[in-house]
């Protein structure tokens, strides 16, 4: 739903998971922003937010590697 060009609204991904909405925005925080590291813009179209997985760079940094501790 985040990948296609309409994007999605809470309210779709409420309906297509079943999550309540606390449960939609915490993963699009959690999961997709801070553990996938993809951008994830929103817009208003006809008063509804929209979100949608930002094209380009997904945001990953080449050195993640470099950034851990070795064991």
């Amino acid at each position: 739903m985040l990948q296609s060009p309409p994007g999605a609204t809470i309210a779709a991904m409420m309906t297509a998971t079943g999550w309540q909405q606390h449960s939609v925005r915490g993963f699009l925080a959690g999961v997709v922003r801070k553990r996938l590291k993809l951008k994830l813009a929103s817009k208003t179209v006809d008063g509804n937010r929209v979100y949608q997985i930002a094209s380009g760079d997904s945001g990953k940094t080449a050195s993640a590697e470099s950034k851990r501790r070795p064991a």
